[in-house]
């Protein structure tokens, strides 16, 4: 058995968010990050990993240095690394980045008892719609939004996180779950696991290693194979500061109803 894990490196978006002129995000300028979500989804791999000894591949479709990020997951635990990077991926929306991940994931091969993880989305898009276009390219069985996860021979039992709620569901392997940040506390590098790291396997897929595989069109992958038209994108403006009145008196309450009067809440 093994799991693969599909993580995205992205910008840290707690800083100032630049844009490209053609609606991109200006990753060169910004620091980066491993996806949180995906972290949740790299646990519960290493969690199903310490109970069955199975393996965890991870996989991320980046630039080059986004080679740092692997070998940090490395470190935590994972056993191998896939880098899928090459010029004719850049700029691809979910459609297209899912069509590039599933040929990934076809090359390292799925066997009958696999797992392929995700996290929920991505904070830079906050689409969630990769984990579920992957399964389906794949034609697996999907789960989205697990909150618990048990595994007992070809089947996993998943508790699903709803509005208002939970569902539990029992899916057969393969399958693709995406996972949310309740599930688990991601645990930290080990300082045995950092060494580790750069002696385990990394792999680097590029579009000649791929493009034999029906989901690499040129006409679907990277900017121009990508439907999706982003209109404008910019950084929302920072609110200004909030006043404070202190005091219980008539003076303070009048002052209250007079300021929400002006912006019209009462």
């Amino acid at each position: 058995m093994k799991i693969i894990v599909c993580v995205k490196q992205v910008p840290d978006t707690s800083g100032k968010v630049a844009v490209n002129p053609d609606g991109t995000l200006d990753r060169a300028s910004m620091q980066t990050i491993t996806n949180p979500d995906d972290l949740n989804a790299v646990e519960a791999a290493l969690k199903l990993k310490d109970e069955t000894g199975c393996k965890v591949v991870v996989v991320t479709m980046g630039p080059p240095p986004a080679e740092g990020m692997l070998r940090e997951i490395l470190a935590r635990g994972a056993d191998e690394a896939v880098l899928v990077s090459a010029r004719e991926f850049g700029g691809s929306d979910t459609y297209a980045t899912s069509q590039i991940l599933a040929s990934a994931i076809n090359r390292i091969g799925l066997e009958q008892d696999d797992v392929v993880m995700c996290g929920r989305q991505a904070i830079d898009g906050d689409t969630a719609q990769v984990g579920p276009q992957i399964a389906e390219k794949l034609h697996l069985p999907q789960v989205t939004y697990a909150a618990e996860i048990h595994k007992a021979g070809n089947a996993i039992t998943v508790k699903r996180m709803l509005e208002d709620g939970y569902m539990t569901i029992k899916v057969k392997t393969p399958c693709l779950l995406t996972c949310i940040k309740e599930l688990n506390e991601p645990r930290y590098m080990s300082v045995s696991g950092v060494f580790e790291a750069y002696s385990k396997p990394m792999e680097v897929f590029s579009y000649e290693t791929l493009k034999d595989d029906p989901l690499i069109d040129p006409t679907t992958i990277g900017l121009k194979g990508s439907p999706t038209n982003i209109l404008t994108s910019f950084t929302p403006p920072l609110k200004g500061a909030g006043v404070m009145l202190e005091g219980a008196d008539k003076e303070t309450c009048d002052k209250l109803a007079g300021l929400l009067a002006k912006k019209h809440i009462i």
